[in-house]
Order: structure tokens, then C-alpha cells, then sequence
């Protein structure tokens, strides 16, 4: 009765260490409290201009982004192109394996380290044994065989935690390869987004350029018929005749533009340039979001996929901590084996069992100052996962707070460049009924066909900006994953689909 008394005690004693875990327990670190993003209050509305992207954009404090973010530009064939790429890239079917492979090495681990080692041991051997090994040489020599069945059974007691921190420290690694994930998804769709706006603005160059080259055309047969007829010098004829070459010159580099981006989208969209059915992308076939969603800086934090990358890297270095502290106190092992054995092998199962159980406790006394070195050394990583976070931070609240100020600087500027273009049309509209009534110099004429067609390129690189950096700052807010239905890997649910 006292011995069975001692054995609970024992029992509720280990059972009481098991649950212990030596420190630190991991916190999430808190968010910035800040009020805004930039230095000063961004305006609530932008400036707004006639024409493609010109209208005025409503940012809305603390709005929520939808996850298929992309679909605020009201895009069918963008939003077929994306769906497909998101099936098919192969940068998201890699970092979809790379978190299978972390989720079944916790697995693994969990089951080597929380559950006893059972193994089944079947062996068989020939002996030969002489008096001489017990201090009887004169008994003579003797050969036999034995065979032996067992099942072996062992279990490390986790008193102080430290396995329980090595599964803390891969479930880490299985959330930070998830975020990896998710913000190589982001990273696709941002990509693919911003590209279709660099062909759609590729498209309106070489549209503009290709309508004041058919303008310059006609502009070079007149002078010449002036020209024939004795009304103006022959330089006006070459004047005339270089600015459109100048003008044909720009477009062959615009062309090889246009085949690269549609490469590009092509290889984005998983697919070899010359299979990709990619559809066209024009300027005016995408509607620029005109209220836009800005998260809180407080909630940014959970948002970005890279924050959230980091911060579970600072977690990982967090559980190593207690890793290296555990590995300074007692180990304690129990084992035990229950078998058979037996001379001859239809009698193996014949006879009584076999049986062993024991208990082992290691203890580190002196190992050179190893296991202290190596906690410094847990520790001191556990700092620079913490620096690393912090500037991953920073960097994520710079990015928003450049494209909030770029949003609020491409609509001014479009502003701007949409009166800039109108007059320097107008301008050449008279200069042009100049020239033909003998009131305008050649020269004149050339000067404001040079400068409409500088104002109307520059017109269409300020409207295809403002597209690509709405979507910048959906792509720095974090592309609103966290809107989802669930939490399952974005690539496994596009497959699902």
C-alpha cells in the first residue's frame, strides 16, 4: 500500500513536470499607434481630369479590400487571366510544396517527439561459446542457435518543454511558409495587374503615335503641293519629312515593348509565349477604382503577408530560446521490452516471456560551456528576428505612405497634363490653319507638332500610371487575403475551383 501510495505520488510529480515549459512564452509584438500614414493628412478626395483615369478617387479610412482585389477595376478578361495564372504558376505550385513539406516535417516531428517509440524486433542468431568466456576452459566448446521476438517501447518524459518548443518552433515554420504563400500570390496577381496596365499603355502610344504619324502624313503632302507650286522653300519640304521619320522611328521600339509585356504576361499566366491565348488590354477597357479602401495603420500589421512572415520567424527564434534552455536540465528516458526467446524456432512463442523496463536520467554537467554558448546564441537570434521585423515594418508602412502620396500626385499631375495636351492641340490646330493661309513659318508648325505630340504621350504614361499605382497600394495593404472564406492555401482553392 505505501509503495503504491509513492508510485502516485511519483506519477502526479511527473505528470506535474511535463507540463512544465521553460520560457519565454512568445508575444505577438504590438502595432504601431499611429494615426495616419503619412507625415500630413492625405486629402479625402484626389484631383480629377477629363478623359481615361480622370476621374476623382475617394480614399476610405479603415475600408475593407476585397480579396479578389483586382476586380475593382471592372476587368472581365484581367479577371480570366489572373484566375488562370493562379492555376497554373509555377512560383505558386512551388510555394505550395515548399508548405506541404513544412506541415508534414511538424507532422513527423509530433509524432517522434510526443508519442512513446514502439518497435518490433525479430532476430535470429548462431552462436559458439566456450567454457573459456565464464573461467571454465575445460567444459569445451558449444554451438546454438537463438531466436528472438520482442516488442521495445521508449518515451523521453518532455519535463521542461523543450520538445513541446521544437514543435512550437516548426509550427512556426509552417506559418511563415503559409504567409510565403500568400504573398507570393499577392506578388502574382500585383504583377500580372501592373503589367496589363504597361500593355494597355503601350497600346494608347502607339495608337497616339501611329494617329500623328497619319497626321504628319497629310501635314508632309501639303507642303509638298506648296511646295510644287512655288509657295514655300524646300526646306519646309524636309523639315516637314524629318519630323515624320522622327515620329515612325519611336514606334518599332513601342512594338517591341508591347511583345515583351505580353511575354511577360504569358509567363506570369504559366503558359509559353507562343501558346498563350493572353486577351488585349486597352487603357479605356479598365476602369480606375474611384473609392478606395485604405486599412487602418493599426490593422496593417496583420495584414501584410511579409509582416506576418517575419513575425512568425520571430516566433521560431522565440521557441528556439527554449529549445537551448531545456536542453540545460535532466533528460529522462523510460523503456521497456516484453519477448520471447528460444533455442529452437517452432518453440519461440512456447515458453514464458521475457520482459525489461528501466528508466534513465541524463543530467549535462560539463560540456565546455556548449549548451550556455549555444542559449547566447539563441537569444542573440531572437534579437535580430526582432530587428528584422521592426524593418520589415517600417518598410511596409514607407510603401504605403509613397503610393498614398503618388496616388494624390498622379491625379494632379493628370489634372495638369489633360489641360497641358488640350492646349497644345489647340495650338496646333491654329498653327496648322497658319501655316495653310502663309500666316505661320515652317518652323512653327514643326515646334507645335512637336509639342502635342510630347503633351499627348505624356498624357497617356500619366493615365496608365495612376492605374498601376491603385493597384501599388492594394498590393501594400496586402491584397485582402484575410477577406476570405477561409483560410485554406489560395492555389489549393483555385484548383478546387
Amino acid at each position: 500500500m505505501i509503495y503504491a501510495r509513492w508510485a502516485g505520488i511519483a506519477l502526479l510529480a511527473l505528470a506535474w513536470l511535463s507540463g512544465c515549459m521553460v520560457g519565454p512564452n512568445f508575444r505577438q509584438p504590438d502595432p504601431p499607434d499611429l494615426p495616419r500614414y503619412t507625415e500630413t493628412p492625405m486629402p479625402d478626395q484626389t484631383a480629377s481630369a477629363p478623359g481615361v483615369g480622370g476621374a476623382s478617387q475617394r480614399l476610405i479610412a479603415g475600408g475593407e479590400l476585397p480579396a479578389q482585389w483586382w476586380t475593382l477595376f471592372r476587368s472581365e478578361p484581367l479577371d480570366r487571366l489572373i484566375r488562370q495564372a493562379v492555376a497554373d504558376s509555377p512560383n505558386l505550385a512551388a510555394a505550395e510544396a515548399t508548405l506541404r513539406q513544412a506541415r508534414e516535417n511538424l507532422a513527423a516531428q509530433s509524432g517522434a517527439l510526443l508519442l512513446p517509440r514502439v518497435d518490433a524486433n525479430l532476430s535470429a542468431t548462431r552462436q559458439k561459446i566456450t567454457g573459456a568466456a565464464f573461467g571454465e576452459p575445460g567444459i569445451g566448446a558449444s554451438i546454438f542457435s537463438l531466436y528472438n521476438a520482442s516488442v521495445n517501447v521508449s518515451y523521453m518524459l518532455d519535463l521542461f518543454g523543450g520538445n513541446r518548443r521544437e514543435l512550437e518552433a516548426l509550427q512556426s515554420l509552417v506559418d511563415y511558409q503559409n504567409y510565403q504563400l500568400e504573398g507570393a500570390y499577392l506578388a502574382l496577381t500585383a504583377n500580372i495587374v501592373t503589367t496589363a496596365v504597361r500593355e494597355a499603355s503601350l497600346r494608347a502610344q502607339i495608337q497616339a503615335t501611329e494617329d500623328i504619324i497619319a497626321a504628319e502624313q497629310k501635314q508632309l503632302e501639303l507642303v509638298e503641293r506648296q511646295y510644287a507650286l512655288g509657295a514655300v522653300a524646300k526646306l519646309a519640304v524636309l523639315t516637314q519629312r524629318a519630323q515624320l521619320e522622327q515620329t515612325r522611328a519611336t514606334l518599332p521600339g513601342l512594338e517591341r515593348s508591347l511583345a515583351q509585356t505580353r511575354h511577360q504576361l504569358a509567363t506570369l499566366a504559366g503558359r509559353f509565349p507562343s501558346e498563350a491565348a493572353i486577351p488585349p488590354f486597352e487603357l479605356d477597357a479598365l476602369m480606375l477604382p474611384v473609392e478606395v479602401p485604405v486599412s487602418l495603420p493599426s490593422s496593417l500589421v496583420r495584414q501584410r503577408p511579409d509582416i506576418r512572415a517575419s513575425e512568425a520567424l520571430l516566433h521560431q527564434a522565440s521557441a528556439q530560446v527554449g529549445v537551448a534552455t531545456a536542453d540545460l536540465y535532466p533528460k529522462i528516458t523510460l523503456s521497456g521490452s516484453i519477448g520471447e526467446q528460444s533455442l529452437q524456432l517452432h518453440r519461440l512463442f512456447a515458453g514464458p516471456p521475457v520482459w525489461s523496463i528501466g528508466a534513465a536520467l541524463l543530467q549535462p554537467l560539463f560540456h565546455g560551456g556548449e549548451l550556455e554558448a549555444k542559449r547566447r546564441a539563441a537569444v542573440a537570434a531572437y534579437e535580430q528576428a526582432h530587428a528584422q521585423y521592426r524593418q520589415t515594418v517600417l518598410q511596409a508602412f514607407q510603401n504605403v505612405a509613397d503610393v498614398l502620396r503618388a496616388l494624390d500626385a498622379d491625379a494632379r499631375a493628370l489634372e495638369a497634363q489633360a489641360l497641358a495636351e488640350a492646349s497644345a492641340r489647340e495650338t496646333l490646330a491654329l498653327t496648322q490653319r497658319q501655316y495653310q493661309l502663309g500666316g505661320s513659318s515652317a518652323l512653327a508648325l514643326y515646334v507645335a507638332q512637336q509639342q502635342y505630340q510630347q503633351a499627348h504621350l505624356a498624357l497617356v504614361l500619366t493615365q496608365a500610371t495612376r492605374y498601376a499605382d491603385t493597384a501599388a497600394l492594394f498590393q501594400a495593404l496586402g491584397g485582402g487575403w484575410w477577406n476570405r472564406d477561409s483560410q485554406l492555401a489560395p492555389l489549393a482553392r483555385a484548383r478546387a475551383n
